[in-house]
């Protein structure tokens, strides 16, 4: 998958929009209990997120893969 779009929600939940006009969104919250992920119970760096197209990632610097996000997508 090829990351088209990504928004972040409230609840640790991206919104996703693949290349091929598929889209749904991704529960990150468990990730963030990770070390990790943990900067990202913020807000404020929750969404700053950028799109790498094959991966997502945030400054903290977390990231995630288009596969990983595909595989836990609630497609629309």
């Amino acid at each position: 998958m090829i990351i088209q779009e990504v928004k972040p929600l409230e609840a640790g939940v991206l919104q996703v929009v693949a290349e091929d006009g598929r889209s749904g969104t991704v529960d990150v919250s468990p990730y963030l209990d990770s070390p990790a992920f943990a900067p990202l119970k913020n807000w404020d760096a929750f969404v700053q997120i950028r799109n790498g197209k094959y991966y997502v990632e945030w400054t903290c610097g977390a990231d995630l893969s288009a596969d990983t996000l595909e595989a836990k997508m609630k497609w629309s």
